[in-house]
């Protein structure tokens, strides 16, 4: 099935997902973590998009982020790809591409879904058998949500922050949510949404949406061609 092109509007969060080609290696060393981060914060300055959460993975990132404006986050990766891709092949004395073809991103409705999305991805490195609690790893934005870190990049959803009046209410709100595992089906609604490039939420959200954006956000049905000479209504 083709991709949708790609429709980020304002104002919507977004899940962003980019891996490493063939899912080779993006980060080789510390110093590799801290120069995406320095230039994904300069694109999110420089482009007008609020970084909710995030995890950088040996051969892959996923980013949550809202864009101020319907080109934001294509910009915000064009310029993080050009400045790290750079980076990184002279780094390590090479040449090509670094990422897979185009990120995938996935619209999600703020509402029911989002806190489950940032949960999602801040458990990453929990489901790949690198640690036993995401706060022993270093480059996710859980150390900011449940342990209030203060990380630059970091610009918190609406969502979090209505979890609690004060920072310390808001963090044993999230690390209590962390004590439930997440429910497999909403995982793999999570992956199939990012994958095709399809919104994360309800139904409704999902129609409201196609209105708005004049493009489909379901999964086409595949079923009998007609018959020559037959125009479906």
């Amino acid at each position: 099935m083709p991709r949708l092109s790609r429709n980020c509007p304002a104002g919507l969060p977004v899940h962003v997902i980019q891996r490493g080609n063939n899912r080779q290696v993006c980060f080789a060393s510390e110093s590799d973590f801290k120069a995406y981060a320095n230039w994904l914060l300069e694109a999110s300055l420089r482009f007008g998009v609020n970084i909710h959460a995030w995890v950088f993975m040996t051969n892959h990132v996923h980013l949550l982020m809202t864009p101020s404006c319907p080109a934001a986050i294509s910009r915000t990766m064009q310029y993080l790809g050009r400045h790290y891709v750079r980076y990184f092949n002279f780094r390590y004395d090479r040449t090509g591409t670094l990422y897979e073809g185009r990120f995938k991103s996935s619209i999600v409705q703020r509402r029911n879904y989002l806190l489950s999305c940032q949960r999602y991805i801040e458990l990453n490195p929990v489901r790949a058998g690198m640690v036993a609690d995401p706060a022993d790893y270093t480059w996710s934005s859980y150390r900011a949500h449940a342990l209030g870190y203060d990380i630059a990049m970091w610009n918190p959803h609406s969502e979090y922050l209505a979890l609690g009046a004060t920072q310390a209410s808001r963090t044993a709100a999230y690390r209590e949510m962390f004590r439930q595992e997440l429910d497999g089906e909403l995982i793999t609604d999570i992956r199939i949404a990012a994958n095709a490039g399809l919104a994360l939420g309800s139904e409704r959200f999902r129609k409201e949406l196609e209105q708005l954006t004049g493009q489909r956000q379901h999964h086409l049905k595949r079923g009998p061609k007609p018959k020559t000479g037959y125009l479906p209504e």
